[in-house]
C-alpha cells in the first residue's frame, strides 16, 4: 500500500512539473538525488561491514552467548514467553547490540531472523504473540549509544564536533525505549 501511495505521488509530482514547464528541473534532480543516494550508501559500507563483521566474531566466538546470560534476566522480563535457550533469545539480543551501536541496517538482519524464530513458537501465525509485539516495540523505539549514520552524517558535512550528538541520543533513544516497553507492557497485561 505504500509503495502505491509513493508511486502515485511521484507521478503527480512529475506530471505537475510538467504542466508547469518544470520537466528539466525535474530530471536534474532525480538526476542529483539518486547519485547522492548511491555515493551514501557507498559511504555507509565500512562501517556497517566493520559492525556486521564485529557481531559475526562475537557470535561465533561464543561472546553473544556470555552476553546473553548476563541479560538473560532482562530477556526474562520482556520476553516471558520464550523458553530458555531458545535462539530467539541471541537473535534479539543481537539485534539490540546493533541497535545501540547505531547499524540500524545491520540490526534489520537479525531482527528479522528473531522475528522468525519467534514466528516458531507461534501457534497463531495470523496473530503476533505478546513477545513479537514487545520486540516490535522495542525494536522501533531503538535505543542507541553510538548513533553511527548520524555521526557519519554530520561529519560528512563539516560538524566540527560530529559525535557531540551522542549524549542527546543516548537521553532520547533511552527516555523512548523505556516509554516503550511500558505502554507494551501495559497492553500485554490488557491482553
Amino acid at each position: 500500500m505504500v509503495n502505491t501511495i509513493w508511486f502515485f505521488m511521484i507521478c503527480i509530482g512529475i506530471i505537475y512539473g510538467a504542466l508547469m514547464g518544470n520537466l528539466g528541473d525535474i530530471n536534474n534532480i532525480i538526476l542529483k538525488e539518486a547519485q547522492e543516494g548511491v555515493t551514501f550508501a557507498i559511504s555507509l559500507i565500512g562501517i556497517m561491514s566493520f559492525w556486521l563483521g564485529m557481531m559475526n566474531i562475537a557470535q561465533r566466538s561464543g561472546l553473544i552467548k556470555s552476553i546473553s546470560k548476563v541479560f538473560r534476566p532482562m530477556i526474562r522480563i520482556l520476553f516471558p514467553d520464550i523458553p530458555k535457550g531458545h535462539p530467539a533469545e541471541n537473535w534479539i539480543l543481537m539485534n539490540f547490540i546493533a541497535n545501540m551501536f547505531g547499524v540500524g541496517n545491520g540490526a534489520t538482519a537479525f531482527g528479522l531472523k528473531a522475528m522468525k524464530e519467534l514466528d516458531i513458537l507461534n501457534p497463531h501465525k495470523k496473530k503476533a504473540t505478546n513477545a513479537m509485539a514487545m520486540f516490535l516495540i522495542i525494536n522501533m523505539s531503538s535505543l542507541q549509544l553510538v548513533p553511527l549514520t548520524v555521526i557519519k552524517l554530520r561529519q560528512d558535512h563539516g560538524s566540527i564536533n560530529p559525535t557531540s550528538i551522542i549524549a542527546p541520543t543516548i537521553l532520547a533513544t533511552g527516555l523512548s525505549t523505556l516509554v516503550a516497553i511500558v505502554v507494551g507492557k501495559i497492553f500485554e497485561r490488557s491482553n
